[in-house]
Parts: structure tokens; sequence; C-alpha cells
């Protein structure tokens, strides 16, 4: 695996140049979280905005804010959206930044981003996620995790966990993580996840992921990212999935471990609501895969 190293950045030298970085944008129906996205995005060099087919203002917003729209159509199988976008976008920049419509970016790591991409000892750089639910940050239920999300082009790509996906499994990749060649480093200033639509939108796209889960423990490839107590903590948190899939009552065990163990209460209502979306997404994934093992031996 990569060597994983912390990254300290230094002042940057001049804070209005443009910055030499491609940003790619998934997006479907993001109209409500898309403006705050871009506002956060206004010193980087081009931004892309891959729509699904959006039906709400979500291609008039993007475009509005100067960032450049294309239609992905996906028909099953891989790639997927993010890394049909690295693949086939023409983009300008030797580095690359993917983000989420309901990511935003500080100042801070706008800065911290300008200097660490003059660094020549690393290819990618993990940033934190900070989650607000509900109007709340979650700093509890371990909802605050590091992703590979800014690389050098053509030094970072997408594990495929699952090559046999159809549309039911959502359009883009849910747990499939960045493999980067090189070093990479952690970045300290956050990315902040402000998702302000609606719940039903939450359980919707949960619904599509859990589909896809449920097949991959079943029909998915070796993992390229390998799942590790010890790895990083991408490995980490797959590692712990597994372990707690293999328990009689891992839903419970779950919702548990994520409300009592990793003290989601501190977070008040919405750390309750979010661990027992948690502990429920767990259900579903289980539930399904007994659906795919039945409809397999009635198939036989």
């Amino acid at each position: 695996m990569p060597e994983l190293d912390e990254f300290v950045a230094t002042p940057a030298v001049c804070a209005t140049a443009v910055l030499p970085v491609s940003v790619i944008i998934a997006a479907r129906n993001e109209a409500q979280n898309l403006p705050h996205c871009l506002e956060s995005l206004r010193d980087f060099g081009e931004v892309y905005v891959v729509d699904s087919q959006s039906t709400d203002e979500t291609v008039e917003i993007a475009r509005s804010c100067g960032a450049q729209v294309v239609q992905f159509h996906y028909r099953g199988g891989w790639p997927k959206k993010r890394q049909w976008a690295i693949d086939s976008l023409p983009l300008v920049h030797d580095w690359i930044l993917l983000l989420d419509a309901d990511e935003s970016l500080t100042p801070e790591l706008v800065s911290e981003i300008r200097a660490a991409i003059q660094d020549p000892r690393y290819n990618g750089y993990h940033i934190a996620l900070h989650i607000y639910f509900l109007g709340r940050q979650l700093r509890h239920s371990g909802a605050t995790f590091r992703k590979l999300s800014l690389f050098r082009r053509g030094k970072g790509r997408y594990e495929c966990r699952l090559k046999e996906q159809d549309a039911s499994m959502a359009d883009m990749e849910v747990h499939e993580h960045v493999v980067v060649e090189g070093r990479t480093a952690n970045l300290k200033a956050p990315l902040l996840h402000h998702n302000v639509s609606s719940l039903s939108h939450y359980i919707r796209k949960h619904d599509a992921y859990s589909n896809w889960e449920a097949k991959v423990w079943l029909n998915g490839n070796a993992d390229e990212l390998r799942a590790s107590l010890s790895g990083t903590q991408a490995q980490r948190r797959r590692w712990l999935r597994r372990k707690f899939f293999t328990w009689p009552s891992s839903s419970l065990a779950f919702f548990l471990y994520k409300y009592i163990f990793r003290l989601g209460f501190l977070d008040g209502i919405p750390g309750l609501i979010y661990c027992c979306f948690q502990g429920i997404q767990f259900f579903h994934i289980k539930a399904k895969i007994y659906e795919l093992e039945h409809a397999s031996e009635v198939g036989r």
C-alpha cells in the first residue's frame, strides 16, 4: 500500500491566483446543495458538474456559476460515474479534486491544497469529511472520516469491486475508493458535508446503495483496497464492516457500536437518527443478501 504521511501546508504566496486543479462534481437533482459547493470553488481552474439527467435546476445553477456540465448516461457495468469522468473528460490540469454536490471547501482547505499540489513527494491527499446531519455536525459515532479526494491525474483510479452492476445500484461509486500510485498524505483542513435534502432523499439514495453492497458481498471481486485493521482509515472501516456482517444480530450490534461505543448519543437527536439509519442500512443489506441467495436457489 502507498505510504501515508501528514502534510503540513505553508502559507500561499498569492491567495488570488487560479488553482491548477480540475474539479469533478457528481450530481443528480442537487439544486439545493450545489450553489454552496460551487461558491467554495471560485479559485479553481476548471469545474465539471457530471449530471445524471436532473429534473430540477441543477444544470442551470451549475452553468450560471461558470461550471461545465456533462451528462452521464449509466447503462450498467463498469466504469461508473466518477471513474468515467476521470477517463473521459478533457481535463487540463495535473491535479483532480473529486467532490459531491453537498460538499464544500473552507478557505483554509483551499490554501492548504494550493501548497500541497506543489510538493513533488506526494501523488494524493486524504481529506477529512465533517458531516452535518439535520443541521448539526456529527462529532461522534465514527461519522467523521477521511477520503482520498485529491490526486495527480494519471496516478489515481477507483478500485472496481463489482463489474456486474445495473442501474438499481446507483450510477456512481458507493464504497469504492481511489487507489493512488506512490505516496499519499493527510491534509489538516476538512471538507464540509452539508446535506440540506430531505430524509426521504437520504433513504432513497441508501436503498440503491444497499442493492450494490448486497451484490458485492455475494459476488464482489477481490478488493484492491484490502480490508485491514492495521491499514489506512478506509481499510479499517472496511475490515470493521466485514466483521459485523458475520454476526447474527449485526444490525443491532452496529447501531450499539455507533451509538454507545462511539458516543453517537452525544450528538443528540440527529446522532440517534443517524445511528439508527446506519443499523437499518445493515439490516437492508443482509435482507437483500438473503433475497439474492433465495432467488438463486429457486432458479436452479
